[in-house]
């Protein structure tokens, strides 16, 4: 809608939407491990990739599936991240 345009701040920024898959060169360039579907290894629980401080849900994890699931699978990750206290994650509130 013109006009409608916002800008927010915001000190980390979540992408959430449907696709084939997670980009190889970008899981190849920050050395995430990738299963036999190219999805991030990541198990479902935890969340947590290869890579520390690096976290996979959705179709990023588990492939094209239901919306649900991805929803689902957000906000279980967001409370990984919340447990591991955004350790190593760019401006995340840990310690490390």
């Amino acid at each position: 809608v013109p006009g409608s345009e916002k800008v927010l701040q915001a000190d980390l920024v979540l992408l959430a939407m449907g696709f084939l898959g997670p980009e190889a060169a970008l899981a190849q360039g920050l050395g995430i491990d990738q299963d036999e579907r190219t999805n991030f290894k990541a198990s479902f629980g935890d969340f947590a990739t290869s890579l520390p401080g690096v976290f996979a849900a959705g179709d990023c994890r588990r492939g094209q599936s239901l919306v649900v699931w991805a929803i689902r699978e957000g906000r279980d990750a967001a409370a990984a991240v919340d447990r591991c206290g955004g350790v190593g994650l760019v401006g995340g509130r840990g310690k490390g």
